[in-house]
């Protein structure tokens, strides 16, 4: 399927590009001159001209659940191009993602992801996965804010949720971090929709989940439970929206 909003946005971003690409390259390149705050606000600036560029406007609900201090992971529903954009617009505090390799080696992305500090995995390299995932951990464990997909990828789901993978739980598990569920809804709108005009889009962050709440789960476990939240939230949005068909 062609998406031409995702097209629109690509051509109508490049002289952006042409000015960004190397600033934030150079701050990859020097990151001893530029702190992680500063890198952090030229990824939101880029997420914010991308939503610009998109047609796009993004609710942000619940961002007093997120915790005041201290290191944590989100994990999200994924449906389109724009999720990480979203969340980012609505996550004021440094954060980064564990990003595919297929999605992460695109002009911008690549940047934004060099920016973040992003952990970038192959979906086929079991060994290095589960490296990365425990240097995931640790860094959660010493303060730092993490956002993951555990559905791995989209296809057309739109607003129903796919199968977790719970692989990437033990993150959480190991770093023994609060849970952030993130709810998107309505996101493939953005970029990976022909509709014309404005896609309005929301992110909902939900309560956190303590470890004391999750301590005694396995991985499975841990999944079914985040992702019940998740679908109960996704199920009230889609009750109270009788007109969305997604």
């Amino acid at each position: 399927m062609v998406r031409l909003r995702f097209i629109s946005t690509i051509l109508t971003g490049l002289p952006y590009a042409a000015v960004t690409i190397p600033k934030a390259d150079y701050m990859i390149a020097h990151k001893d001159r530029y702190d992680e705050v500063t890198r952090y606000t030229l990824v939101r600036q880029i997420c914010r001209k991308t939503r610009h560029l998109s047609w796009t406007v993004t609710k942000a609900y619940g961002t007093e659940n997120l915790p005041a201090a201290g290191g944590y992971i989100m994990y999200s529903n994924h449906q389109g191009k724009y999720d990480a954009l979203g969340i980012i617009n609505c996550h004021p505090k440094t954060m980064s993602v564990l990003w595919g390799y297929d999605s992460a080696k695109w002009i911008i992305a690549k940047q934004v992801a060099g920016l973040m500090d992003a952990k970038i995995i192959h979906v086929t390299e079991h060994r290095e996965q589960i490296k990365i995932l425990n240097e995931l951990a640790r860094e959660v464990a010493n303060g730092k804010r993490y956002l993951i997909f555990p559905e791995g990828g989209y296809t057309k789901n739109r607003n129903q949720l796919q199968e977790f993978k719970s692989g990437c739980f033990m993150c959480s598990l190991k770093s023994k971090a609060p849970i952030v569920p993130v709810v998107i809804y309505d996101s493939w709108r953005s970029m990976d929709s022909n509709q014309i005009g404005i896609a309005r889009t929301q992110v909902h962050f939900l309560p956190p989940i303590g470890y004391e709440e999750y301590q005694d789960l396995n991985k499975k476990e841990l999944s079914d439970l985040v992702k019940d939240r998740i679908e109960a939230k996704l199920s009230q949005l889609r009750a109270e929206d009788p007109l969305h068909k997604g």
